[in-house]
C-alpha cells in the first residue's frame, strides 16, 4: 500500500517469499464497446487499443469498422500500423500481405490531406527495406515533414519492420525522444497508483437492534402488581394511623423520585461502560471473523503498520501500541465484521484502516481519544443523593409495614409480610423494566446519531481518496509511453554495447516478463502491467544470436545487473511453450552446450477475470503485449531451420508495398 509517502508495506514475515504481492483490476470501460456500437465508434474503441499497446484488438476493431463502410485515409492508415506493430513481416499470414498490398493500391482512391500522405509515406517505407540512399533520403524527408503525431505512430508501430540504413537514419531521433518522454507526466510520482486497487466503498456497523419493546411490553403488568400491593400496605398503614401513613407516603413518593432521577444516567453509565468493554473484542476460534483465509489476521498486521506510523505528538510507536490496544482489537475486530467477504483483499479496505489510524491520532492530540459520554457524568452528590433516597425509601417501606400491622393477627401480618415482598419484587422489576426500557432509547439514539457519523467520516474519507486516486493513476496510453521509452533506451544501450548498427541486424526482438516480487495490474478488456519487469532482448545478426536481459524497476526505471549470452544459429537445439490452465506460460529454450532455461512470460489470471471476458482473447492480448508471439516465432524459426531462416526471411526477397499512386 502507497499513501503518497510512506512507501509500499509488505507484512510477509522475515526470510519468506514474495510472489504476486498485489494485483488488481480497474473497472475502467476505456475498452467498452456497446452491441450496437456504430463503425466509427468502433474505430475509435480501436485507435484507443493501438494506441495503449494492444494492436491485436486494434486489428479486429478497425477491420470491423472498415468492413461495416467506415474507411478513409485516416483509417486505413491506422489499420496499416495495427497490422504492423509488434510484428515483423515473416509474422504476418498470407492473407494478411495479401490484404495489405490491396490497401496499398487503396490509397490513390482517398482525398488528398494530411492523412493520405501520411499512409503513402507508411506504404513507401514498407518499400525502402532495400533501395539507394538517395531514394531513402527522399521518403525521410517525407517522414520529417508528418505532423509530429504522425511521425511518432510510424516509428513506433513499424519498429520490427524498419531495419537497416533506414533506421538508422531514424534512431538518434528515437532515442532523444524516449530520453525526453520517459519520466514525463511525473512517472516517478505516479506509477504506484496504477497498481493500487479500487477501494471498497465505506461502511459502519448499524446499531445493535433494540429490546426496549419488550422491557416495555413487561412494564404495564409489573406497574399494576407494584400499584395493588404497595396500596394494601398504605391502605392498612391508613387504617392504623392515617397521618403517620400520609407521611410515611410522602417520604416514600420523594425519595422514590429522587432515586429515579439520579439512578437513571447513573445506571445508564455503569452498564454502557461494561458493554463497550465486552463490545468488539478480537474474535475466538469458530467466529465467522477469525476462521478461513487470515483475513482478520491481514487486517490486524495492516492496522500495527499504519498505527506504527501515524504516531501523535509525544509518543513514540512503542507507547503508542500499548496505549492503544484496546482500540486496536476493537477496530480490527469490526473491519473484520463488516469487510469478510470472499475475494475481498485487505488492500481494497487499507484507505479505511489508514482513515481510522489517523482519526484515533488526531482524536488523541485533541484530547478526545476516549469516550467519555458515559464516564463520571453523574456526579459524587447525585450518586450519594441516589444511595441515601434508596436507603430512605426501603425504611420508609418497613416502617410502613409496622405502621399497617401493630397489633394485627398472625393471618394479617403473613398477608402484610406477603405484600411487602411483592411490592419489593415487583418495584425493583418494574424499576429494571423502565432502566432498560429508557436506556435502550436513549442507546438507540446515540448510536444512531454515531453511526451516522462515522459513516459520514467515512463516506469523506473514500470520496478524497478515491478522487486522489483517479487524478493520480496514470492512463493506458502513459503507461505504454512509459514502457515503450524503457524498451527503446534499452536497446539502444545494447547497440552501443555490442558496437552494433541497425544494418547490423537482421531482425530483433524483445521479451518482457514479470519480475517476482512485483505488483501487477490491468484495466478492464487490457492488458496485464507490472511494476516490476524482467526485458530480454534478442539481436539476430548473421554471426549469430547475442542475448541481453535485466530487470526493471518501473517506477524509476531503475535496472539490475544485466546477464548476456551469445550463441550461434545451430545452438539453439529447440523452443518449446507450456501453458498450465492454474499457472501460467512457460517459454523453454534449449541450448546443445548448455542447461535448459525456463522463462515464466506470464501467470494465470483466470480468478481475475470479469464475468464478460473471454479467458483465451485475454491471453492473447498479454502474450501480444509481452512480445512474446513475434519472439516465440523467431526464435523457433532459428531453432528449426538454423542459418538458412536468415534467407528465407530476407527483406530483399519480400514483395513490394508501394502505393499505388
Amino acid at each position: 500500500m502507497n499513501d503518497g509517502n510512506s512507501g509500499t508495506h509488505n507484512s510477509a514475515a522475515f526470510n519468506s517469499t514474495v510472489g504476486i504481492q498485489a494485483e488488481t483490476v480497474h473497472n475502467s470501460n476505456v475498452y467498452f464497446v456497446h452491441p450496437d456500437a456504430s463503425p466509427q465508434e468502433k474505430y475509435k474503441v480501436g485507435l484507443r487499443y493501438l494506441e495503449d499497446g494492444i494492436p491485436s484488438r486494434a486489428r479486429d476493431m478497425i477491420s470491423d469498422a472498415i468492413a461495416h463502410g467506415h474507411d478513409n485515409a485516416e483509417v486505413r492508415f491506422h489499420w496499416v500500423l495495427a497490422m504492423l506493430s509488434t510484428r515483423a513481416y515473416h509474422d504476418l499470414s498470407t492473407e494478411e500481405l495479401q490484404r495489405l498490398h490491396h490497401a496499398s493500391g487503396l490509397v490513390r482512391t482517398y482525398a488528398e490531406g494530411e492523412w493520405k500522405d501520411a499512409l503513402r509515406v507508411a506504404f513507401e517505407l514498407l518499400a525502402m527495406l532495400s533501395t539507394t540512399d538517395g531514394e531513402t533520403g527522399r521518403v525521410l524527408e517525407r517522414l520529417l515533414a508528418l505532423s509530429p503525431r504522425q511521425r511518432d505512430a510510424i516509428l513506433r508501430h513499424l519498429d520490427l519492420v524498419l531495419t537497416g540504413g533506414l533506421k538508422d537514419s531514424l534512431w538518434a531521433e528515437n532515442r532523444e525522444r524516449a530520453e525526453a518522454d520517459r519520466f514525463g507526466n511525473d512517472r516517478v510520482q505516479r506509477v504506484w497508483a496504477y497498481f493500487e486497487p479500487d477501494p471498497i466503498g465505506p461502511r459502519a456497523l448499524v446499531p445493535r437492534p433494540s429490546t426496549a419493546a419488550a422491557a416495555q411490553a413487561a412494564l404495564p403488568a409489573l406497574v399494576g402488581v407494584f400499584v395493588v400491593v404497595t396500596a394494601f400496605l398504605w391502605i392498612l398503614a391508613l387504617v392504623a394511623d392515617p397521618v403517620v401513613a400520609v407521611i410515611e407516603l410522602l417520604v416514600a413518593l420523594g425519595a422514590g423520585m429522587t432515586a429515579a432521577h439520579f439512578g437513571r444516567p447513573w445506571w445508564y453509565e455503569e452498564h454502557q461502560l461494561k458493554d463497550k468493554n465486552r463490545e468488539f473484542q478480537i474474535p475466538h476460534t469458530g467466529h465467522p471473523a477469525s476462521a478461513g483465509d487470515g483475513f482478520t489476521n491481514r487486517v490486524r498486521h495492516s492496522f500495527d503498520h499504519y498505527f506504527s506510523i501515524r504516531v501523535p505528538y509525544g509518543y513514540a510507536p512503542h507507547e503508542w501500541f500499548v496505549h492503544t490496544a484496546h482500540i486496536r482489537n476493537s477496530l480490527v475486530a469490526e473491519i473484520a465484521l463488516l469487510y469478510r467477504e470472499s475475494r475481498i483483499s485487505v488492500d481494497r479496505v487499507n484507505w479505511l484502516i489508514r482513515y481510522l489510524a489517523e482519526d484515533a491520532r488526531d482524536r488523541q492530540n485533541n484530547g478526545t481519544l476516549f469516550d467519555q459520554r458515559h464516564q463520571n457524568q453523574t456526579s459524587v452528590v447525585g450518586k450519594a443523593l441516589c444511595v441515601g433516597a434508596l436507603i430512605i425509601l426501603g425504611l420508609t417501606t418497613l416502617a410502613l409495614l409496622g405502621t399497617g400491622v401493630p397489633d394485627a393477627g398472625a393471618s394479617q401480618m403473613l398477608l402484610a409480610i406477603l405484600a411487602l415482598v411483592g411490592a419489593v419484587w415487583s418495584g425493583r422489576a418494574a424499576a429494571y423494566s423502565w432502566l432498560v426500557a429508557h436506556a435502550e432509547e436513549r442507546r438507540m439514539a446515540e448510536e444512531t446519531q454515531e453511526y451516522q457519523e462515522r459513516l459520514v467520516g467515512r463516506q469523506v474519507a473514500y470520496q478524497n481518496w478515491k478522487s486522489f486516486l483517479d487524478s493520480t493513476r496514470p492512463s493506458e496510453l502513459e503507461m505504454e509511453t512509459w514502457l515503450t521509452c524503457d524498451k527503446t533506451l534499452f536497446v539502444d544501450e545494447a547497440l552501443r554495447h555490442y558496437q552494433l548498427t541497425w544494418r547490423d541486424l537482421i531482425t530483433h526482438t524483445i521479451l518482457m516478463t514479470p519480475a517476482r516480487p512485483y505488483k501487477r495490474g490491468r484495466v478492464k478488456g487490457g492488458p496485464w502491467r507490472y511494476s516490476r519487469y524482467s526485458f530480454r532482448l534478442f539481436l539476430v545478426t548473421q554471426d549469430g544470436v547475442r542475448e541481453i536481459s535485466s530487470e526493471f524497476d518501473f517506477t524509476d526505471a531503475k535496472r539490475g545487473d544485466e546477464q548476456r549470452s551469445n550463441y550461434r544459429f545451430d545452438a539453439l537445439s529447440s523452443v518449446q511453450v507450456t501453458e498450465r490452465a492454474h499457472v501460467g506460460y512457460d517459454l523453454e529454450l534449449i541450448l546443445t552446450n548448455g542447461p535448459a532455461r525456463n522463462i515464466r512470460v506470464k501467470d494465470a489470471d483466470t480468478h481475475q477475470l470479469a464475468p464478460d471476458e473471454n479467458a483465451q482473447e485475454i491471453a492473447e492480448i498479454n502474450l501480444n503485449s509481452a512480445g512474446f508471439i513475434h519472439t516465440f516465432r523467431l526464435l523457433e524459426g532459428i531453432a528449426a531451420d538454423g542459418k538458412g531462416w536468415i534467407e528465407r526471411n530476407d527483406p530483399n526477397n519480400l514483395p513490394s508495398f508501394r502505393a499505388d499512386d
